[in-house]
């Protein structure tokens, strides 16, 4: 059957074949065949999340980038999620290619455009911007390793135009957002420094392989932002970091590390490659001992899960344009004046979070009233919807009551959450947002300011007001 003019126009044809990498399709299959025989075999216990990838030419990154491709093998992923820097296109944001197939000398790779489509449709700044795929290697050197070690797939590409931590941040939960039950994989395309002599380059990529290694987003963007260390796909990566811990990665392994000195020899400037891979070590999860966020108030489970049960019928009855039933609350804690959040998630990602910080009502009902706002009123998203709502997890965090202090010492990562003021602006940030994100105290507090709409740096204005909280955080999953 002959494709129509439209058809072969919605196919992203290859752009680098010839020069990245073969354009004739059995010296290309053979040329990653024996990268991958090359690698010696290696098991990872656990499920993989992302893959960490080079994206030169293959004379020069392809045996790196075969240490993750052959842990693909014999696995049975459906769809592939790439994240590549742009190098040539100007944007902000990311882009998502949402038309019909990926090309290589090897076939075309179907795109999952319902995929693609449900993730422009999480956030404004993500979008279909042709000119950020037309000419992208980063991106394209990817698919040819992909459709050799994988059966069937589908591809979603995905190029970022700015690689700052929000939209970073955006990007990462949009994905897990979007992303449903099928087996996905997520890759990161990315080199690291560039041009610098060897020894140097090491040095400089050894910061960038420890903070993969920790899976530490944070501290990654921070460091690239500083220049103590490079990547050129520093945004896939911190972005595939912070997808794959919503999606259960707790552990990191740097498979293979390299750079273009040991393939030449010229080691007057080289450019480094890594291999690594993120994934999710079950033995682990059951071994550490998680210490909890937040403080205990006292709530004996059976008032917790009264609490919770109140948030759930409240937004089920709402949902269903239902009365809301009376709570017959017989519990004198229950009935305390407390602030309170109540903080849903859906897919591990965030759906809604909204709280009163006043105790200024019985905390049943603040719990009743907050589970409204946060499922129909928070600006951030579009009201909870009756399909959406088996997929909530439900958080409440009960709260202490403000304590203004004057030293930035007194906050407690892990244990405070933080309410600044300064004039007509104020913003908070809850105990398990700076856990969740492994922030330091001075990020924590950037970030606070950030979501009150202030500089990062206000928190220092001797006009800014500095308040502490701490919180009972409890959830569905927990009781």
């Amino acid at each position: 059957m002959t494709e129509s003019y439209s058809e072969r126009e919605e196919i992203r044809e290859p752009a680098v074949a010839g020069s990245f990498y073969p354009n004739d399709p059995v010296v290309l299959k053979k040329q990653i065949r024996n990268f991958l025989n090359n690698v010696p075999a290696e098991k990872i216990e656990g499920k993989i999340i992302a893959l960490i990838s080079p994206h030169a030419g293959y004379m020069y990154s392809g045996q790196v980038a075969a240490f993750g491709y052959k842990l693909l093998e014999g696995s049975d992923f459906n769809r592939v999620i790439v994240i590549a820097p742009s190098h040539r296109a100007h944007f902000h944001g990311a882009s998502v290619y949402n038309k019909t197939g990926y090309k290589t000398p090897l076939g075309t790779v179907p795109v999952d455009r319902d995929l693609c489509n449900r993730t422009i449709a999480q956030n404004g700044m993500i979008s279909y911007y042709p000119q950020a795929h037309t000419q992208e290697h980063s991106l394209e050197v990817q698919v040819p390793f992909l459709q050799v070690v994988l059966k069937e797939f589908k591809l979603v590409p995905i190029v970022m135009g700015s690689q700052d931590i929000d939209t970073c941040r955006v990007l990462s939960e949009a994905i897990v957002n979007a992303t449903k039950d099928e087996r996905t994989l997520i890759i990161a395309s990315s080199d690291l420094s560039h041009f610098h002599r060897y020894d140097r380059a090491v040095s400089l990529d050894k910061i960038v392989l420890s903070h993969i290694d920790k899976l530490d987003a944070n501290g990654l963007e921070q460091d690239l932002k500083n220049g103590r260390c490079e990547a050129c796909g520093g945004g896939p990566i911190v972005t595939s970091i912070l997808i794959s811990e919503k999606l259960g990665a707790n552990k990191a392994k740097v498979l293979n590390y390299a750079n273009s000195g040991d393939v030449t020899g010229d080691k007057s400037g080289v450019v480094g490659y890594a291999s690594a891979v993120l994934y999710e070590n079950e033995k682990d999860i059951k071994n550490k001992q998680i210490e909890k966020t937040g403080v205990d108030l006292g709530l004996t489970q059976e008032e917790k899960r009264t609490l919770l049960n109140i948030a759930k019928t409240t937004i089920e009855s709402r949902i269903k344009n239902q009365n809301l039933p009376k709570f017959d609350i017989s519990s004198d804690t229950l009935r305390e004046k407390r602030g309170a959040f109540v903080t849903l998630h859906k897919h591990g990602s965030l759906r809604g979070c909204i709280g009163n910080i006043h105790g200024n009502k019985p905390l049943y009902l603040t719990i009743e009233e907050m589970a409204i706002a946060s499922a129909f009123n928070d600006p951030r998203f579009k009201p909870v919807t009756e399909g959406e709502f088996k997929d909530l997890d439900i958080e409440i965090s009960v709260l202490t009551p403000l304590r203004k202090i004057d030293n930035v010492e007194d906050i407690q990562v892990g244990k405070h959450g933080i309410y600044i003021e300064k004039g007509y602006y104020s913003g908070l940030l809850l105990p398990q947002v700076a856990t969740g994100y492994r922030w330091d105290r001075t990020t924590f507090l950037e970030q606070t300011c950030n979501k009150a709409g202030l500089p990062k740096g206000a928190w220092k204005d001797k006009d800014t007001r500095i308040y502490i909280f701490s919180a009972d955080i409890f959830s569905e999953g927990e009781l």
